[in-house]
């Protein structure tokens, strides 16, 4: 009999060191073409954090879960579970660019899709940019990524610029989307 997860409640925290074993774990269960400009992470796996990956810079979703039966019943096998990350950074060390946030990562769980759990992550990480201090927040997309693009659009992101044939992915050039929005009220 198999078992489906049931998300009741999604909360927003910052990351903790010891996060890295489940957040590197998610990092390479959602690799995909659909995103990932580097190849897929073979072991022996490079840290999670490292220097320019630090635990601050990360967001970490959780999810209160329950597993569910076929037949509606649960198995007592539900918990708190790391359901997505996002990374929330400066674009550059520049003083005079120190009004805006980059997101330059965002994952969410197979079995937490479809829950709203990207979405609020998006916007605990426009409220967090806001509390830095930060008018502004941009990110990087691939173009053939739909469903990130949609959502960010749904969020007031725009396109504000596209670098045509910036990547070359499995046989194929890949356009790199730019997208920001104002963090103003």
């Amino acid at each position: 009999m198999s078992a489906t997860t049931t998300l009741h409640s999604v909360s927003v925290r910052p990351a903790l060191s010891a996060d890295e074993e489940a957040l590197g774990e998610l990092d390479r269960s959602t690799w995909s073409t659909l995103h990932a400009v580097m190849p897929r992470p073979q072991p022996p796996y490079d840290p999670f954090f490292d220097e320019r990956h630090r635990p601050e810079d990360f967001l970490v979703a959780e999810a209160v879960t329950e597993a569910v039966t076929e037949s509606g019943a649960t198995d007592g096998s539900g918990g708190t579970r790391i359901a997505g990350y996002i990374r929330l950074v400066p674009p550059t060390p520049l003083a005079c660019n120190a009004h805006v946030r980059q997101i330059q990562g965002l994952a969410v769980a197979a079995w937490a899709r479809g829950a709203g759990v990207g979405r609020t992550l998006l916007r605990a990480a426009c409220a967090e940019a806001r509390r830095q201090g930060a008018n502004r927040i941009t990110l990087r997309v691939l173009g053939h990524n739909t469903p990130a693009r949609a959502l960010y659009a749904s969020e007031g992101f725009a396109v504000e610029g596209v670098l045509s044939g910036e990547f070359f992915l499995h046989g194929r050039y890949v356009d790199d989307v730019l997208m920001g929005r104002s963090l103003a009220p």
